[in-house]
Parts: structure tokens; C-alpha cells; sequence
């Protein structure tokens, strides 16, 4: 086998699209839910119902638009940047209409106002639906299987780093001294910038990344390497899984759904709670899940590198572990302590170690089960997971909150991972083949 190699720049520019995904939801669930409580007057229930409407849409969306890019004829943009441009040139547009709602209705109230505001957004989450599966379905088309978890390091990277750049501008534009006594928050200024950044990001991707040329490069690697291939020919040009493969993937969609609904339990509340239990802010808030974020980057190439020598699934396995720890421990200090210390960055930042483990390497087993013409559906497979999850549990947490109380969080997320490591044993497929490199040079670039 001869040896592969990461390209690193490539890899890093085909990552501008997930930063400019991860700025937005970053945001989106930080200060949407603020706007519907402090704004609109909504209760925990109401707004998390309005929360979870991206993940209902995204259930349909993603695998279509997944699926669409897949079939998409490349042309001189291939099949996914298409998608890419598309919804981000919508989502820029309408993005910086919400605050002017949010705003109009603060300064007088109007039962049209509030309507406009759930169309607007609507139809913004449609439009990030539109490029989230192409855009991270663009990474493994220009990636061999057997480099992924270390491409999906660097792709989570650059994810963390939109997120963490969201978080330091919140943190530094909304501090808590600044907003605590104001009677309405204006988040424009915020809008704008984030909605900048993605615009900039995605220009920088269609100027570097020659996604037909790169595509037809690995098809062509990976035609001459048919082992990397789990999935069987039927016979009528779909792919056909082996009954084992097909039950591990059965169990590995099941433990993305269970962890990503005790993790999206925290970050969709995780504002409104540190505001309710510690009396912190968006800028309190914000400056913890910035450490957790900042505790995630650090984390992903080492991590990308781990995995390549202890396999995807056990790495997979320490990261639910530790999340589910750093879980219940943040639901003790968060009632123990009166503010943010120390103890709590240094949980938060385990956090980002954790989900960094998981999140690197579960899209990788995901997809090292199909073959190479269905990595965009398999890709919508999961996000289908992630995202049903994602429907139910903040109208599930924001009722539990209502109805016991606000200490409910932590604990309600520690179980769902917990069970996740459950289901995670019985998967049996979908690590890499490659044979492990050593320290960097697993990240040595290809020949372009």
C-alpha cells in the first residue's frame, strides 16, 4: 500500500465552509433563544419548540440536499459548491432581517411582527439546510477513506475556529456588566459581523478550492483501492451493505442521535441556564462554551492522530465517557458556586476534549461505509440521526426545566451520552484501514 498523505492547505480551505456553518448555529443558539424569552415573552416550552424547528427541517432537507449534490452533473463548480454558494448568499440576506424584527417589536409590539419574525426565520433555516450536507459531503470527495478522521480533525478545526471567533466577538460586544440593565438587548451589530464572516469564508473557498479537479483526483485513487470499500455492488449500480455493516451502522446512528441529544440539551439551554442558576449573561455564557471551544481545537488534530492508532471507536468510546463525567460535574458547580471560576473552565475545556473525540471520528465511520458516489446521502444519514435527536430535546429540556427545575440540565445530558457508550459497543464497523503514521508526518501534503 503505498503511502497517503493529507493535504493540509486543501483540507484547511475546504474547512471555510463548516466555519461559516458553525459561526451561524453557534450564534443562532445562543441569542435566538434569548430573543424569544426576553422579546417575544415566550416560555421555556413555546421557545423550545421554536428551537427545534432547524432539526425537524433539517430531517428532510439534509438528506435531500445531501442526496441532490450527489446526483448534481459536475460542472464548472462541481456538485456541491453550487449548494454552498446558494444557501449562504440566502442565509446572509435574511439573517439581518431578524434583528430588525426583534428590535421593531421591542420598541412596540404587534402580533404581525412576531409572525414575520418565525417566517424570516423559517426560511433562513431552509436555506442553511440547503449547503450543510453538501458542505461537509465536500470533504470526503476530496479525501481517501483511509485519511478522513484526520481530514474531519482539521474540518471540526475550522468549525471550532467560526465558533470560537462568534464567541469572542459576543463576548467582548455583550458583557454582562454592559446588557444586564438594559431593558432590550440590539443584536444587529452582532448579525452583521457573523453574517460577514460567512460571506467571506465561502468566497475564500470558491477562489482556492477546484472541487471537479480534486473530486476526479480521488476517484481515481480510490478506484484502484477497492478494499476501502465496505459496501457491495447489487448488481443494478447502488450499493448494497453486508447485513453486519448495516446493523453497525444501525447502532452508530443510534448513539449520534443519544449523544447529540444530551449535547444539544446543553447548548441549546446552556444561556438561559447559566442566566436563571449563576445570573451570568450572553457574555458569561458565551466566555464558557468560547473555553470548551478552545479546548475543542486544541484537541482535534492530536485527536485525528490518536485515532489512527488506537482505531475511531475507541477513541469514539473515551470521548462519550469523559463528556458524560465533565456533564454531571458541570451540573454540581454550576449549583454550588454564586459566578464562573476556574474549576468550571477546566471542565468546560474537557468538554471540548470530549466532544472533539467523538465529533471527529463518528462522520468518518459513518461514511467509511459507503462507497464514494454516496457520500453525500450517507452524509444525510447523519445528520438525519443528529438532527431527530435535536428535534425532541429542547422542548424536552425546556419543559423538564419548567416543570422540575432549571438543575435538571446536567443530569438530563449525562445519561442520554451515557447511553450512547452503550449502543457505541455493539458497533463493529467503519474504522480506518490506513496503518498509522507517526506524529506528523500523517499530515504531510499530497501532490496537487
Amino acid at each position: 500500500m503505498e503511502k497517503l498523505k493529507l493535504n493540509n492547505k486543501r483540507t484547511i480551505l475546504v474547512g471555510l465552509a463548516f466555519l461559516s456553518i458553525s459561526a451561524f448555529w453557534q450564534m443562532y443558539d445562543n441569542v435566538i433563544q434569548l430573543i424569544l424569552g426576553n422579546t417575544f415573552h415566550l416560555n421555556e416550552t413555546i421557545s423550545g419548540v421554536i428551537m427545534a424547528a432547524d432539526n425537524v427541517l433539517a430531517l428532510f432537507l439534509l438528506p435531500l440536499f445531501g442526496g441532490l449534490s450527489d446526483r448534481t452533473k459536475p460542472g464548472k463548480l462541481g456538485r456541491r459548491t453550487p449548494y454552498i454558494l446558494a444557501g449562504t448568499a440566502a442565509a446572509v440576506i435574511l439573517m439581518n432581517i431578524l434583528p430588525i424584527l426583534d428590535n421593531s417589536y421591542a420598541a412596540e409590539a404587534a402580533p404581525y411582527k412576531f409572525v414575520s419574525f418565525v417566517v424570516v426565520l423559517g426560511l433562513l433555516l431552509i436555506a442553511m439546510g440547503i449547503y450543510r450536507s453538501p458542505a461537509v459531503a465536500l470533504m470526503p470527495d476530496v479525501t481517501p477513506k483511509p485519511l478522513r478522521s484526520k481530514g474531519n480533525a482539521i474540518i471540526n478545526l475550522m468549525g471550532a475556529v467560526g465558533g470560537i471567533i462568534y464567541l469572542a466577538i459576543a463576548a467582548v460586544m455583550y458583557p454582562t456588566d454592559k446588557v444586564k440593565a438594559l431593558e432590550h438587548v440590539n443584536y444587529q451589530p452582532l448579525f452583521l459581523i457573523v453574517s460577514g464572516i460567512m460571506a467571506v469564508a465561502v468566497i475564500v473557498l470558491l477562489v482556492t478550492i477546484r472541487e471537479p479537479k480534486l473530486a476526479a483526483e480521488n476517484q481515481a485513487l480510490e478506484a484502484t483501492h477497492p478494499e476501502w470499500n465496505l459496501a457491495e455492488d447489487d448488481g443494478s449500480g447502488h450499493e448494497a451493505l453486508p447485513t453486519p455493516v448495516k446493523r453497525s451502522l444501525g447502532f452508530l446512528l443510534a448513539s449520534i442521535a443519544l449523544w447529540f441529544v444530551g449535547y444539544n440539551g446543553v447548548t441549546t439551554w446552556f444561556t438561559r441556564y447559566i442566566d436563571k442558576v449563576m445570573g451570568e449573561g450572553l457574555g458569561g455564557a458565551s466566555t464558557c462554551l468560547m473555553v470548551a471551544t478552545a479546548g475543542a481545537i486544541v484537541s482535534y488534530i492530536p485527536i485525528g492522530i490518536v485515532a489512527s492508532k488506537i482505531g475511531r471507536k475507541k477513541t469514539i468510546l473515551g470521548g462519550v465517557a469523559l463528556l458524560a463525567a465533565c456533564f454531571l460535574l458541570g451540573g454540581v458547580l454550576t449549583n454550588v458556586f454564586d459566578s464562573i471560576n476556574l474549576i468550571m473552565y477546566v471542565v468546560f475545556a474537557l468538554v471540548g476534549l470530549a466532544w472533539a473525540a467523538i465529533n471527529v471520528n463518528s462522520l468518518p465511520m459513518v461514511v467509511e461505509m459507503c462507497k464514494g458516489s454516496d457520500v453525500g446521502k450517507f452524509t444525510g444519514y447523519y445528520y438525519t440521526a443528529s438532527m431527530a435527536a435535536q428535534v425532541v430535546t429542547p422542548a424536552l429540556v425546556g419543559t423538564l426545566m419548567r416543570a422540575v427545575g432549571y438543575w435538571t440540565l446536567f443530569p438530563y445530558a449525562a445519561f442520554f451520552v451515557g447511553l450512547s457508550f452503550v449502543t457505541m459497543l455493539f458497533v463493529k464497523h467503519g474504522d480506518a484501514k490506513a496503518e498509522p503514521k507517526r506524529g506528523l508526518a500523517a499530515f504531510e501534503d499530497m501532490d496537487d
